[in-house]
């Protein structure tokens, strides 16, 4: 089984065909093709191959499912006797892919 392991948004995932992963928001439509160029290491029938930092050539093709955002996350702080209090809320937006390819390079 081929898989690679890339880095977006400043997180790493390793991923293979038809893998469905949560990436940082990316600047692409419903039914784009987007491709990660920060391969950092890929593993075919002939062997792993890992890049210094990353891989020339290697690249992974996805393609975006949805553009949303994960469910609310409160924020609250107190601080104990100080009559103070402070609730925030806080949605982060993501970008759903299918991985379709991955090219060695």
């Amino acid at each position: 089984m081929s898989y690679a392991v890339i880095t977006t948004g400043g997180k790493q995932h390793k991923v293979a065909v038809g893998d469905q992963i949560r990436v940082e928001t990316l600047e692409a439509a419903v039914g784009d093709k987007v491709t990660f160029e920060e391969v950092l290491a890929v593993n075919t029938e002939d062997g792993l191959k890992v890049g210094r930092p990353t891989l020339k050539g290697a690249r992974v093709v996805a393609r975006v499912l949805t553009q949303d955002k994960a469910p609310k996350v409160i924020i609250f702080k107190k601080k104990k006797r100080k009559q103070y209090r402070r609730t925030r809320g806080h949605r982060q937006g993501f970008t759903a892919v299918v991985v379709e390819e991955i090219h060695a390079g």
